[in-house]
């Protein structure tokens, strides 16, 4: 039964939000996309490929909240990276016959969205989305997703 219940336990993102909580976002209507930092040994993580799908994610999401991207003095600069990280769990359970063992790899990886104010010279908002998997391709996969539930928080509400 556990078997079973495991890639389904395995397939769940989290999302956290952390946000300055004395600004009125509203004042944010522009966006310009710094060059993302891919920090995985993962060549499925790790290429050139990746670092376009999250800007093209990131264009798109912030685009449909309402905000422009622009070229020159922006309001806010965005910045993310991704990282990824291999875990290997063992569990031993009692049987009938003894002990069994069982040994499960997944892959977890992390995408952190930064809005940074260049004015303030501060971070203003911040998402963090991990995503555990079996294999970095996969996670690979799953991106956009990422991107949008991490962007489906801003702007953020008091």
């Amino acid at each position: 039964m556990l078997l079973f219940a495991l890639p389904f336990c395995l397939s769940a993102q989290k999302v956290h939000n952390e946000f300055d909580e004395t600004l009125d976002f509203s004042q944010y209507r522009t966006f310009f996309i710094r060059e993302g930092q891919l920090n995985s040994k993962n060549p499925s993580l790790n290429n050139e490929l990746v670092r376009k799908k999250i800007d093209a994610e990131l264009r798109r999401r912030l685009t449909e909240r309402g905000l422009i991207e622009v070229t020159e003095k922006p309001d806010l600069n965005v910045r993310y990276s991704l990282g990824a990280a291999n875990h290997r769990e063992v569990d031993v359970y009692p049987s009938g016959w003894g002990a069994r063992r069982y040994v499960v790899h997944y892959t977890e990886g992390t995408l952190i969205v930064d809005l940074r104010d260049p004015k303030r010279r501060a971070l203003v908002w911040r998402a963090i989305v991990t995503e555990d998997k079996d294999t970095g391709a996969k996670v690979s996969d799953h991106l956009g997703d990422m991107v949008k539930k991490a962007i489906e928080k801003y702007p953020p509400h008091k």
